[in-house]
């Protein structure tokens, strides 16, 4: 490797060590980039639909406040994984986690039995974007780091 390179950090087919010396292979440029579009849909969908109504700050109702409020946090969460790629993965897997959950668990019941529609099938409309982040995901990278790697010590 020249001393240029050496100076550059490591290559994109390179491994560096994770925080317990452990080797871990980093992710590509073209990879990171896949994963920024997955934040950068998600935190400016929810800038776009939710910072409106949170700025206005009307009375809310319990529930609703809570979760415009949870929906603006997240907003900014997927704004810092523009930066922070990797770091940032698990929100978008939580993103993943509970779209499908809802997906499975209300959407598809409706629609097998034909009764979806309304509201709900203007939520399964935006839920669906999900498609995005799913496709975006580095899988074997979340694979290797948060199922095969050993965790953290707990002393």
């Amino acid at each position: 490797m020249s001393s240029l390179q050496q100076q550059a950090g490591p290559q994109p087919t390179e491994h560096i060590a994770d925080t317990a010396g452990r080797a871990s292979p980093t992710l590509s440029t073209r990879q990171l980039n896949l994963v920024r579009v997955g934040y950068l849909v998600m935190g400016a969908g929810l800038v776009i639909r939710k910072w409106p109504e949170f700025l206005a700050h009307e009375p809310w109702e319990l529930k609703h406040g809570t979760v415009l409020t949870m929906l603006v946090a997240m907003s900014v969460l997927a704004l810092l994984g523009l930066r922070y790629p990797r770091a940032m993965l698990p929100i978008l897997l939580f993103e993943v986690g509970w779209k499908l959950t809802w997906l499975g668990v209300v959407a598809l019941p409706l629609w097998l039995s034909g009764d979806l529609n309304g509201a709900t099938r203007e939520q399964t409309a935006a839920v669906l974007w999900v498609v995005i982040i799913i496709a975006v995901i580095p899988w074997r990278h979340v694979f290797r780091q948060f199922v095969l790697a050993p965790g953290d010590r707990w002393r």
